[in-house]
């Protein structure tokens, strides 16, 4: 093979430009740093709710019911509830209705694609174009891996984390021509650090996290359309009253109103990410670099999970 002089100098050049980038980049990190820094101690422009439609998938009761109340005193135009159960629903919309917020409820179960897509439908033709979606719904099994049937399993994956892929699917691309939309994950603090009793949600919130945190890359290039996932300890609701939890004084469980508080603050802020509470940044770092007899102290800290129903959640 024959080599000009021309390819010589091409990859020298390019060996440079590497060079420069590599040099250049402690540089920007330490710049990103700094604004994150700022933006934290200077008070940011807030979203204007008011012209915003927001859907609330598992919307009926629990973190799903104070997110609505939430959006609603924020000033939201429409709330739009989804949910497996309609006595929830329908007692959810009309305390929202007295606030004086329009809302409209729909039966949807988020694990089943085609009902998806067909109350999407309905949504778009019946209220309009949904500007915030908050992927909230989600369900916990609540057993060992060996004691825990197969299909239960199967749901669980199918709502906590399919139910996302098919509600992006179906509201993101009208964002994305209107150039204005948000979407918003509930996940939980389980995904970064898993505990016994509770494999199947674990494992899907694992899932959820990576789902939205290539989303929220894919979308730095989309003008007007951002996206949230939050990340909340444990919740006094419902879904975890199986949650044992070794400190239980010094880490109380998180009220649902306030994790629906710092969630729409974080959507009007534009965050793309927020821990609750704030100690649990801590956790984070801790797992990254500790022995394993620590991470041990660690999942002993976190509390195991028993429940003695199925498929508890926020559905």
């Amino acid at each position: 093979m024959v080599k000009f002089a021309g390819d010589k100098e091409g990859m020298a050049a390019m060996d440079l430009s590497t060079l420069g980038r590599l040099l250049l980049l402690p540089f920007q990190m330490l710049l990103a740093v700094l604004r994150a820094a700022v933006g934290t101690v200077l008070p940011c422009r807030l979203r204007n709710l008011s012209g915003d439609t927001v859907l609330i998938t598992g919307g009926g009761r629990g973190i799903g019911r104070h997110l609505a109340s939430e959006f609603a005193k924020q000033g939201a135009k429409k709330i739009i509830l989804w949910g497996r159960t309609e006595k929830c629903l329908k007692e959810t919309a009309a305390e929202i209705r007295q606030s004086g917020t329009e809302c409209h409820y729909f039966i949807c179960d988020v694990g089943n694609r085609e009902e998806v897509y067909e109350q999407a439908k309905a949504v778009r033709e019946k209220v309009g174009d949904v500007t915030i979606l908050v992927n909230n719904a989600a369900v916990v099994h609540g057993k060992s891996l060996m004691d825990s049937d197969d299909d239960a399993l199967l749901k669980s994956q199918h709502i906590n984390t399919l139910g996302q892929f098919w509600t992006t699917k179906a509201f993101l691309p009208r964002m994305l021509e209107l150039q204005n939309g948000h979407i918003v994950c509930i996940n939980s603090v389980l995904a970064l650090s898993a505990i016994p009793g509770a494999i199947d949600y674990c494992t899907s919130k694992a899932s959820s996290f990576a789902f939205m945190e290539s989303l929220t890359l894919g979308l730095l290039d989309c003008p007007g359309v951002n996206a949230t996932t939050v990340l909340p300890f444990h919740t006094n609701t419902e879904m975890f009253q199986g949650m044992r939890i070794r400190f239980p004084n010094l880490f109380p469980p998180l009220k649902p109103e306030t994790v629906a508080k710092k969630t729409v603050e974080a959507v009007q802020k534009n965050k793309a990410l927020l821990l609750l509470p704030w100690t649990m940044h801590i956790l984070v770092i801790l797992k990254s670099f500790l022995p394993q007899s620590a991470l041990e102290e660690i999942h002993r800290f976190s509390g195991s999970y028993t429940c003695m129903n199925t498929f508890k959640g926020r559905t």
